[in-house]
């Protein structure tokens, strides 16, 4: 047995201390590292990767938007972090939410009764080119226009000119009843189409100008290369962090990197809570397909694939989970799109797989109307700016999507002049020539 003397009692008294100090030291530094590691401080900010074909069109776009060709800088402290991004528009939106006043609009669905609703805000002055323009917009999965993000959004829209009508997701309103045992799905377009018919014989003056945010982009994407007639009036369509694949979002869902399969568990319990509120209407009405053992599925579903196999597929009788996410991803019509298409997405989105980015990039890379824009950061629909701590209330987002279509609205403008001009002037020397002769 070891006896210390009063000699090595002092020494060791003196160095515990210092002992102590090295361990909150290196306990700190841990601290540091695993904060600079987990929040990306040290990534570089910089432009847009913009990824397009060579055109006319092109080139003006890229001059008269900025946005894209400048650094995106997000918060310095938390916004390089596509985690933090993302669940904080998850949890809040967006900071200081204005409140737009709109009117509620109610359409019967002639396919099967269901009550489609959108909501209607007017433009709160004249666009700069002096047109009637109308944004039709798409929420994300299970939205509304009373989401903070869109409420954001329309606000800024209509102080820009737009008059905005914003589809509520079928089923996704609290306090409305379905009236068709039926909720909306990833990919079916017959509520967005009844709200844009609507917009086009209500104002029959109007151009539109389609925009989908997350599962909303998959929806107007599939709208309009559904049928041509759809493009009909449309300037533009711009989609922001969608998927383009719900075959390919469904393997990459499974994954734990990025934490993608946590997100799958939250967002299929969100969509449970959801279908469930319902659940007494889908099973009471005769024409459902919907039965108690679905519902009994539904509650021990862990993820979306699961509810979307037990549930959603179910609503349009699609045989298998395949066939439905097949017939409802907008990756079988986008190349169908012919006016003016913008995509954007974000590298560190943790729900969207880089994966799925090949169908955004290969288009712009073939089609002349396509301009694919990818953020180094931004997360799944954040993209807020800010200095150091406190986000912006108009986030990135919002103001790419307005300067990209005022340009849009602009170029059609002049050539739409150039076009009346030549037409004039041939019309003058026509009738010159015959007064002449």
């Amino acid at each position: 047995m070891t006896i210390l003397e009063d000699g090595d009692l002092h020494t060791l008294r003196q160095e515990l201390p210092a002992m102590f100090d090295g361990v909150k030291l290196a306990a700190v530094a841990t601290i540091l590292y695993i904060l600079v590691r987990c929040l990306n401080l040290k990534s570089s900010t910089a432009p847009p990767k913009i990824i397009n074909q060579d055109t006319p069109l092109s080139r003006y776009l890229l001059k008269s938007c900025p946005m894209l060709t400048k650094e995106y800088i997000p918060p310095l402290l938390w916004g390089k972090s596509g985690h933090l991004q993302t669940a904080l528009y998850g949890k809040m939106g967006r900071v200081n939410t204005p409140t737009p006043h709109g009117v509620r609009k109610f359409l019967p669905m002639l396919q099967d009764g269901a009550t489609a609703t959108f909501d209607l805000f007017e433009a709160l002055r004249d666009h700069s080119t002096g047109d009637d323009i109308t944004m039709v917009i798409c929420p994300g999965i299970g939205n509304h226009s009373e989401k903070n993000y869109i409420r954001t959004f329309v606000d800024y829209s209509q102080q820009q000119g737009y008059r905005c009508a914003v589809l509520n997701h079928l089923g996704a309103l609290p306090n409305m009843e379905l009236t068709s045992p039926r909720m909306f799905t990833c990919g079916c377009t017959w509520e967005f189409s009844a709200m844009v018919d609507y917009i086009k014989h209500t104002f029959p003056q109007t151009l539109l100008v389609v925009v989908g945010f997350s599962l909303g982009g998959n929806v107007v994407c599939k709208f309009l290369g559904e049928n041509r007639s759809n493009q009909e009036r449309v300037l533009c369509c711009v989609s922001v962090c969608q998927g383009y694949s719900a075959i390919g979002a469904q393997e990459t869902f499974l994954q734990w990197d990025q934490w993608r399969r946590l997100y799958n568990f939250v967002l299929a319990g969100n969509m449970k809570k959801l279908i469930l509120s319902h659940s007494e209407t889908l099973r009471s009405l005769n024409s459902s397909n919907i039965a108690d053992a679905d519902l009994s599925q539904l509650s021990a579903a862990t993820s979306l694939m699961q509810i979307d196999d037990s549930i959603m597929r179910k609503f349009h009788g699609y045989s298998s989970l395949n066939e439905y996410y097949e017939k409802e991803s907008c990756v079988h019509y986008i190349h169908k799109i012919t006016v003016p298409l913008l995509l954007v997405n974000s590298l560190d989105d943790p729900l969207v797989h880089q994966s799925l980015l090949a169908v955004p990039r290969t288009l712009a890379e073939k089609k002349p109307n396509v301009i694919f824009a990818l953020t180094q950061h931004g997360g799944h629909m954040g993209f807020f700016e800010g200095d150091v701590l406190f986000p912006e209330p108009l986030t990135w987002m919002d103001k790419v999507i307005i300067e990209y279509t005022d340009a849009i609205c602009h170029w059609e403008k002049k050539k739409n002049w150039s076009v009346c001009q030549r037409s004039n002037h041939r019309d003058t020397n026509f009738s010159e020539a015959t007064h002449s002769g």
